[in-house]
């Protein structure tokens, strides 16, 4: 199988000392959809490099990429891929293919399952066909054969609206990581994606919302910016305390406003990350020196364990 971690890897960001080598995390197999009912907010990215992070920490790892914009796929090289529509995801849907026939090597130590340009016509086929549980094909015919025996985790990029699709990965992962990127938009977006997507599902399963992600910030937060908004009402939030992680947690305003905090929490907006895509590689095999990248890695743990894991 393709994505076997083998040769010429390059290392994680994991320090010797990092404050993670005490979680347990054997045998912990997950599925973990990065979804969001707003679109530029950077899911993609989010996506492929947590996957690009639990491949350093020795895992099989498959990216599936649901977004009908395929901007995972085309992200990583695989054009061709999504302008084939021969063969792809919806015959996996329509129990045609065998999932491992559209899955692909990316060459960065975990494997893809790419999206297809007519993925909205395979979703409409979903809808109007006569399809036993239409939302729970991709965790039928894709995630129960696949994880545990060919992939330790498999991450899933969705549609950036209410869709069939999106219900597909959310029914077949029910570990949510969301992503928010300033704006007045924001909030206002998680509550769409909660009441809209997570609450009805939750009404016939568990949904697990793993990590709440401020991404895409480039301001600073010791003055009011859009950045700083977005960061105060996560961290104001008692219910969502146990999702955000590390990097952009704040419990101490004060010690921002006098600069004893470094005012760039969350994942900044870098040029690295925005030349990676356009060189069609993981922020790690494009810029292996990048600050963000130890983010990318906490979410890769927060996935690994299941939940937030507090420092200290």
């Amino acid at each position: 199988m393709a994505g076997t971690n083998s040769g010429n890897s390059i290392d994680s960001t994991n320090s010797p000392n990092s404050p993670y080598d005490s979680v347990d995390t054997a045998g912990n197999s997950r599925a973990v959809s990065v979804c969001m009912l707003k679109g530029g907010v950077g899911k993609s990215t989010i996506a492929v490099n947590l996957a690009r992070q639990l491949a350093t920490h020795d895992h099989d790892v498959l990216l599936i990429d649901l977004d009908p914009n395929g901007h995972a796929s085309v992200g990583l090289g695989f054009d061709d891929h999504y302008h084939n529509t021969d063969e792809g995801i919806g015959e996996v849907f329509f129990d045609e293919a065998d999932p491992t026939s559209v899955v692909y090597d990316t060459e960065y130590e975990f494997d893809i399952l790419p999206s297809s340009e007519d993925l909205e016509q395979v979703e409409r086929e979903i809808v109007v066909g006569d399809v036993f549980q239409p939302s729970a094909l991709l965790k039928r015919e894709v995630v129960e054969p696949l994880l545990g025996d060919e992939y330790d985790f498999i991450v899933t990029d969705s549609p950036a609206y209410r869709s069939r699709l999106t219900d597909n990965a959310l029914v077949a992962t029910s570990n949510l990581v969301l992503p928010l990127a300033p704006g007045n938009e924001a909030m206002s977006g998680l509550e769409r994606t909660i009441e809209r997507q997570i609450a009805p599902l939750r009404k016939h399963m568990d949904v697990d919302v793993l990590a709440l992600v401020p991404n895409m910030l480039d301001g600073r937060i010791d003055q009011q910016t859009q950045d700083r908004q977005l960061l105060e009402r996560l961290n104001s939030h008692n219910s969502l305390q146990d999702r955000i992680p590390n990097f952009a947690r704040i419990t101490d305003w004060e010690a921002v406003g006098s600069g004893d905090i470094s005012p760039t929490p969350g994942i900044r907006d870098r040029t690295s990350i925005t030349k990676a895509y356009g060189e069609r590689k993981p922020l790690l095999d494009y810029d292996a020196n990048c600050d963000q990248l130890k983010n990318f890695d906490e979410l890769a743990h927060i996935v690994e364990a299941g939940e937030v894991v507090r420092h200290g």
